[in-house]
């Protein structure tokens, strides 16, 4: 039945155009922005997956800028390390010709004063950004930066340590936690500690001092500060000065000033140390062991000492190369002593090169690993959102087609009802 009123034909053919027309814009929508999913209208849950990714993806880019700035910060101080080792490596030549009676030793310990003096400019210039790796001083605290003294090395102003952003961690549940490559500080600076005028440490700071007799031994027992209800007790805070005293015959001061992390494991080792070193330079029979934090002191002096302990707080910590201001191969016995003190400071700048090598590894593998995980996660969001443009240019032409076959079909199903005239004629 034919109809002036109600012309069926045309109406499928208008809503076959219509749909053509849709398909179309759509087609161009995705040729123009390069996707199939370019809002969230489009596809809710494909556009919510990918804009997390693409959040990921900027996130990854800043740890790649951070471990840039890491692997350069850790490759100045593992640079500066390395010289410094390789002038210690000098001074120990100077130190092992300065065991030979016949030479001019007083000229040999201007050359030390020159190479130590050398070491410490490299450490002072051995910054990158302002951070430097090499220097980990310390000077006093107040009651508020006190923090417990675990044992391990836990920092009392800090971890003596910095922490070098690495990596973007995202748990199924969708939890974001950043992780981090830890670069230890090595303090290599020859700087000497100075004591402190603070008289807040209890006596009982270090124990044990008193009358040890001639071929006799006695110990002395570091404890940490248990001076006030404020600080609480057992406790370390960097620039707490611990002294001993009254070795008779040993010219040289047996101190230290607490650095940064140190326990009291750590003072009884650095007391130790410098302790036996100042007694082998003084040329006195005066020797000390440690275990923990207890120093055995033997005196294999003829004659009895009285040792005595002086802890104060408020000093400034030495370098991690202290002793090198105290060595002084004039004499026969100072020589034999910068001997013996000489290949554990070698020693000390050789680990520390080591450990900033190991971490600007470290940092190195995972920057190439960023990379390619930023290159996966990209494609990865490309799969979910791209278009592909060979199947939407083949579509398009299709549908160019279509239209124009819509737009004939509509022309001829709007020319039906004028086949009606002729039954009127």
């Amino acid at each position: 039945m034919s109809s002036i009123l109600t012309n069926n034909t045309a109406m499928v053919a208008l809503q076959t155009l219509k749909n053509i027309n849709a398909n179309m814009a759509k087609t161009q929508n995705e040729i123009s922005t390069g996707k199939s999913v370019a809002t969230a209208r489009q596809n809710s849950a494909v556009w919510a997956i990918s804009k997390t990714m693409e959040s990921d993806v900027k996130g990854f880019k800043g740890i790649a800028d951070s471990l840039a700035l890491g692997s350069s910060t850790v490759a100045t101080a593992r640079s500066a390390a390395e010289a410094i080792t390789d002038l210690l490596t000098d001074i120990k030549g100077k130190i092992v010709a300065a065991q030979e009676e016949n030479v001019d030793r007083d000229k040999i310990q201007t050359d030390l004063s020159a190479l130590r003096s050398q070491i410490s400019t490299i450490v002072g210039a051995a910054q990158f950004n302002g951070l430097n790796l090499l220097s980990n001083r310390e000077s006093g605290a107040t009651v508020a930066n006190i923090v417990a003294n675990t044992g391990t090395g836990a920092g009392i102003l800090g971890s003596g340590s910095v922490s070098i952003l690495s990596s973007l961690d995202r748990s199924s549940s969708g939890a974001v936690a950043a992780s981090s490559i830890s670069a230890s500080k090595a303090d290599l600076g020859t700087q000497v500690a100075v004591q402190g005028a603070g008289t807040d440490l209890a006596a009982t700071a270090a124990t044990g001092a008193g009358a040890i007799a001639a071929a006799a031994t006695g110990t002395i027992t570091i404890v940490g500060d248990v001076g006030t209800a404020a600080r609480g007790g057992n406790r370390v805070l960097a620039g707490d000065s611990y002294t001993i005293g009254g070795l008779t015959g040993v010219s040289g001061a047996v101190r230290y000033v607490a650095r940064d992390g140190d326990t009291v494991n750590d003072i009884a080792s650095a007391l130790n140390d410098m302790l036996n070193f100042q007694a082998n330079k003084s040329g006195i029979a005066i020797s000390s062991t440690v275990s923990g934090a207890a120093i055995t002191i033997s005196n294999g002096t003829t004659a009895g000492i009285t040792t005595t302990t002086t802890v104060n707080s408020g000093g400034t910590a030495g370098g991690g190369l202290e002793i090198l201001a105290s060595i002084d191969v004039s004499t026969k016995d100072g020589a034999a002593a910068a001997l013996s003190a000489i290949e554990g400071l070698t020693q000390t700048a050789i680990e520390a090169a080591a450990n900033f090598g190991s971490v600007q590894g470290r940092i190195e593998i995972q920057s190439d690993y960023v990379t390619n995980l930023m290159d996966s996660l990209k494609s990865g969001i490309g799969s979910l959102v791209d278009a592909n443009m060979e199947e939407t240019s083949a579509r398009l032409q299709a549908l160019q087609v279509q239209q124009q076959l819509g737009i004939q079909a509509l022309s001829i199903a709007n020319q039906a009802p004028q086949n009606i005239l002729a039954l009127f004629r």
